[in-house]
């Protein structure tokens, strides 16, 4: 969640720094409904700080939906896994598209742990990625800003 406490300059900093996107679902600024929030990838219930290094972009869907979740299983393994940090771990390595561009699959454990976690393929998000899709506006590179 979004701390009154952090400094403008600091969030300034993040969203440059993200891209103006969700680190999770990688939802642009300029699409979503509502601006992008500050998480706490380490959240401040579970010891995590207001520090730059521990903050990142996030729509409300992904946000709400982690929050204060830090691991979750692998559906495919049933192992414990660390779920993704946008700060430290390209979305590439652990995610990838669905051929309709609706869909975000898991590469990794870490990656179907997340999409779990942070309901990633909910339903409202898939209707709404297949109208940008069709708008030709989705999918989004991973490295794109």
């Amino acid at each position: 969640m979004t701390s009154g406490q952090i400094p403008i300059d600091r969030r300034d900093r993040v969203r440059q720094a993200a891209g103006q996107r969700c680190g999770y679902c990688l939802s642009p600024q300029h699409l979503v409904l509502g601006q992008l929030e500050m998480d706490h990838l380490q959240p401040t219930a579970c010891g995590g700080t207001d520090e730059e290094e521990n903050l990142w972009l996030a729509c409300r869907l992904c946000n709400n939906a982690k929050a204060a979740q830090t691991e979750c299983r692998d559906p495919n393994t049933g192992q414990l896994m660390p779920l993704f940090n946008p700060r430290r771990q390209s979305w590439s390595d652990h995610f990838s598209w669905s051929d309709d561009g609706t869909r975000i699959l898991g590469k990794t454990p870490t990656g179907r742990a997340t999409i779990v976690a942070l309901q990633l393929n909910n339903l409202i998000s898939v209707v709404v990625r297949r109208h940008w899709v069709a708008a030709g506006w989705h999918p989004p590179s991973a490295n794109s800003g």
